[in-house]
This record gives structure tokens, C-alpha cells and sequence, in this order.
């Protein structure tokens, strides 16, 4: 070897596997050294890093004509900054409450390319590095619930690929959550099917909301958050009361809104609506503002579309609930004392 000039070092991760008394042992960073070292010769087997009093070593050979006798050189001390290891992605379904999120939790959304072909396939590609990364996909599978569910799935897929230490898909809304159980013969259980895609797809974790049944949670062979608004149930007299609904979901609106009829009918003073997931299938935006409700409350689980505002309907942000939920999975943190 010839000899060398002192100068910068870089670390650059890889693995590499070094002979030791009890067989090959892996390290997991080499330090190599962009310009030689004058005076010392390298050892041509690459070595672990070594730490003294906060100050980078590396091991050396001091003399070339001795290859078993190691020393250590004491670089200039590195300060090691923090690097945050948590990814927050968002697909196409609702890219505004995946902001909320990443600004929550003090980060930008991850960089993504999601596009469709010609033929309706859907392509992704992340844009930045994922391995080692525990990765949050943001994506409900609100409608068009086939669209955004395998948009879901490609992206989990492109994140696995892509050597993320862990992927959690954030799925504010789970559609196919009401297909839950057999009611006659020869039905599907489709929230059985769409828990093994995601699972089989590459998905460590699941965190959602108010699925409409939990059971569901036991559909999954994967780790599930649950996170849900508490309900407490008034049974009596409503004469002359203010009358509060509450549903997982309103899709077409037909039972909540013929519950707050008869609530009327027996002298309710006001009635309000509430629920977590605003599917609002026809004809429901015609039944909510019809007079019925003093306001539907709402949350942004399901984006919703401007044609779809009334004046009595409130839109309630869960994007502080869905941030401390990652916040405390991503730190290994309780997710149930949220709720405490």
C-alpha cells in the first residue's frame, strides 16, 4: 500500500463480515476514508466503529510489516445529529388530513409519484428513501372504495421493495368494514378478504377509526390501533330534551334520520347528529338538511366534497387524534391512555 494524507472520513452504511473467535459476526457500518491516511496503513478487513468519550476511533495498522498488531486513531470528535426514522406518505383518497397529520407530528408528507395508465392500472413510486424507516401510509378506503383500497395495497407494496423497517397503513375509513359476518348463504365476509390483502400485501399495522363493528380487529393477523370516540347511551322521557345521535357512519342517512323523526314526535326540543365516517350516499345530503337536525356533526376521516356542504352540517378534524396514535406506535409509546 502507499502511503497516505490525512483528510476526511465518511460513514457509509453496509454490511460487511468480519472473522472473530466464534465464527463471522456482521457489522452493520464500515468507515472508509475518502482521501489516505498518512502514516498508518488500513487493515484490509473492514472494522466496526469504536466510540471513547464521544469521539470517533478507528482501528489501524501502525506498522505494515506486523498485519496482527492493531491501534486505534482518534479522529476529531463528530457530533451525531438526530435523524428521524418515521415516513408519513399520503395517497390520492385525502391528501388534506395526511397534511394535518405530517404537520401535527412536525414533518412534510413523504415525496410520491402516484399515477394511473391508460388501462386504469395504478403505478407508485416513492421519491425518497424508505429503508430502515417506519413508514405511515394516510388512505382511506372511502369511494371509490376499490380505487383507494388497491391504491393502498400498491403502495404498501412499493414500500416493501423499498426496505422500510416497518409500514402501518393509516386508514381513517376501512371500507368493506360493514361486510363483517355471513346474514344468509352464501355471502362473502369481505372485511376478512380486505384484512388479508392488506396483510399479504406487506402491512406490519393497521390504525383506524370507529370501525363499524369491532370484530373486524380480529380479522387481521397483524397488529391493530383502534382509535374511537366514546359513546354513552340515554334510554327515558326526551320531552322538552336536546337529543344527540351518534353513529359510526351515515351513508344514505335513512335510520338516522328516521330516529330523529320519532325523537321529534316525542317532544324532543332539538336534535343532533353525529357521526365519525360521512359517507353521504344519495340520497342523504337531501335527508340531513331537511330540517330535522339543529347540526350534523362530522368528521374528515371521508373528504367532503363541496357540493356536498349544508349549513347545519359541522366538519371535525381528526388529524391531532391520528398524529399521537403514530406518534406513540412509532415511540413504542400506549396507544389506550389517549383515551384515559
Amino acid at each position: 500500500m502507499a502511503a497516505m494524507a490525512l483528510s476526511s472520513l465518511s460513514l457509509r452504511p453496509e454490511a460487511s463480515f468480519l472473522a472473530g473467535g466464534s465464527g463471522i459476526h456482521t457489522a452493520s457500518r464500515i468507515l472508509t476514508s475518502r482521501v489516505p491516511l498518512s502514516g498508518f496503513m488500513k487493515c484490509g478487513v473492514p472494522t466496526p466503529l469504536r466510540f471513547f468519550k464521544g469521539s470517533l476511533c478507528t482501528a489501524l495498522l501502525k506498522n505494515p510489516t506486523m498485519p496482527g498488531l492493531l491501534g486505534t486513531h482518534q479522529e476529531k470528535e463528530i457530533v451525531l445529529k438526530p435523524d428521524t426514522r418515521m415516513r408519513i406518505f399520503s395517497g390520492a383518497a385525502n391528501l388534506s388530513l395526511a397534511q394535518e397529520v405530517a404537520s401535527y407530528l412536525g414533518l412534510n408528507l413523504g415525496k410520491i409519484n402516484i399515477k394511473r395508465f391508460a388501462d386504469g392500472e395504478i403505478y407508485v413510486q416513492l421519491q425518497e428513501s424508505v429503508r430502515g424507516c417506519d413508514v405511515f401510509l394516510v388512505q382511506p378506503t372511502c369511494p371509490p372504495a376499490n380505487e383507494n383500497l388497491m391504491e393502498l395495497l400498491v403502495m404498501i407494496d412499493a414500500c416493501r421493495r423499498a426496505s422500510a423497517r416497518t409500514i402501518t397503513a393509516v386508514i381513517p375509513y376501512f371500507g368493506y368494514a360493514r361486510a363483517d359476518r355471513k346474514t344468509q348463504g352464501r355471502e362473502s365476509i369481505a372485511a376478512k378478504l380486505v384484512a388479508n390483502l392488506i396483510t399479504e400485501a406487506g402491512a406490519d399495522r393497521v390504525l383506524s377509526c370507529d370501525l363499524h363493528s369491532g370484530q373486524a380487529m380480529g380479522y387481521f393477523d397483524i397488529f391493530v390501533d383502534h382509535v374511537f370516540g366514546q359513546v354513552m347511551n340515554l334510554i327515558g322521557d326526551v320531552k322538552g330534551m336536546v337529543a344527540v345521535l351518534v353513529d359510526d357512519m351515515i351513508d344514505t342517512a335513512g335510520t338516522i334520520t328516521n330516529a330523529a323523526a320519532l325523537l321529534q314526535k316525542e317532544g324532543a326540543s332539538a336534535v343532533y347528529a353525529c357521526c365519525t365516517h360521512a359517507v353521504f350516499s344519495p340520497p342523504a345530503i337531501e335527508r340531513l338538511s331537511g330540517g330535522l337536525f339543529q347540526e350534523v356533526i362530522v368528521t374528515n376521516t371521508i373528504p367532503v366534497a363541496e357540493h356536498n356542504y349544508f349549513p347545519q352540517l359541522v366538519v371535525l378534524s381528526v388529524a391531532n387524534l391520528l398524529a399521537e396514535t403514530i406518534r406513540r406506535v412509532h415511540g413504542d409509546g400506549s396507544v389506550s391512555s389517549i383515551f384515559q
